[in-house]
């Protein structure tokens, strides 16, 4: 007598399939939904980082970092060279061995120190760019972007004719502190998001100096730009800012399109001047450089008391300007 043999069916076989779909297509999101909230945790921890180095610095100098240190006893000047804060706090990121090994006095654009290296508290996990490395056909050193940026405020940045600087914590030639943070340390806002390889036009424009109101607007001062580029915030150690900062003019992830050769760029930057460049000669710089990121809806900011937060791209207008002013006296609530 033969045993009886069994065996799955052509129609179990294909539910038991369908079933596993079914559950793999149910998980998968979940899983996806686990690693960015992985990663977005990485991300605020980088910024608190960042924020912490800052206020040692502080603590030690008794003042914050310039965006860049130019020099105004010249009329012309090739691009600007000057370290940025992402080299000066370089001591209170644990990189005391990089520090020892540049020279803050001199361009960064010609120590070996920095060829190649990256720092990893300076790239978002979210952020695709961020590991990809910027090579150049001089004999500058390679360069890994970053994904923070310093808070340069609201529009205006910084004119060499005056000296005068911009309404936030960060501009050229300018060690701020908290005494000048009168909106409160609370309110203010320290470093934030950007994202890595943003395109953006520069050197030239705008066609006028009234803050833009609506993506038309900026869309407009962006196309006045002469000079473009698809490499903002790629070169870490640079002071100016279209690399090392960005400005609340626009909400952030606010799309600010542009064509280039054939190509429709949805993420614009602008600014009007590279500063340094001309020395006392140079144009007045204003900028927008959109606060961006990976993140969905939102992006990951440091307050100048140290503290991060997630800021919704639904933000009131008025409420981002307030929070990228120092001395703006704006009451705030409800962030």
């Amino acid at each position: 007598m033969h045993a009886r043999r069994f065996a799955f069916t052509l129609v179990e076989l294909l539910v038991v399939v369908a079933i596993i779909g079914i559950l793999v297509g149910l998980l998968l999101p979940a899983v996806q939904a686990a690693r960015e909230a992985a990663r977005r945790m990485q991300c605020s921890n980088n910024l608190k980082q960042i924020a912490l180095a800052c206020h040692n610095y502080q603590s030690a100098f008794k003042c914050f970092p310039p965006s860049a240190v130019v020099d105004l006893s010249v009329s012309t000047t090739g691009n600007n060279g000057s370290w940025g804060v992402h080299g000066r706090i370089l001591p209170f990121l644990e990189q005391g061995n990089v520090f020892e090994k540049v020279d803050l006095s001199i361009a960064w654009d010609g120590q070996d120190a920095i060829d190649g290296l990256k720092i990893p508290v300076y790239a978002c996990p979210s952020d695709p760019g961020g590991g990809q490395v910027r090579t150049f056909d001089d004999d500058r050193p390679s360069l890994y972007p970053t994904c923070y940026g310093f808070n340069f405020g609201r529009w205006f940045v910084f004119d060499p004719a005056s000296e005068t600087g911009g309404d936030g914590m960060f501009f050229p030639n300018r060690f701020l502190s908290f005494r000048d943070c009168l909106d409160g340390t609370s309110h203010t806002l320290l470093t934030g998001e950007v994202k890595a390889w943003t395109a953006y036009q520069r050197n030239g424009g705008p066609p006028s100096t009234a803050m833009p109101e609506t993506q038309l607007d900026a869309e407009t001062i962006v196309a006045s730009g002469v000079q473009f580029k698809d490499t903002g915030h790629t070169e870490w150690p640079d002071g100016r800012v279209h690399h090392t900062g960005f400005t609340v003019t626009m909400p952030p992830n606010s799309k600010v399109q542009f064509t280039n050769g054939g190509r429709m760029y949805e993420q614009t930057d602008f600014s009007s001047w590279q500063e340094g460049k001309d020395g006392s000669m140079g144009n007045p710089t204003y900028a927008i450089i959109t606060s961006r990121s990976y993140h969905v809806g939102l992006v990951e900011a440091a307050k100048l008391d140290g503290s991060v937060s997630a800021i919704n791209d639904s933000i009131d207008l008025e409420i981002w300007h307030a929070m990228g002013t120092r001395a703006g006296r704006e009451v705030i609530q409800n962030e």
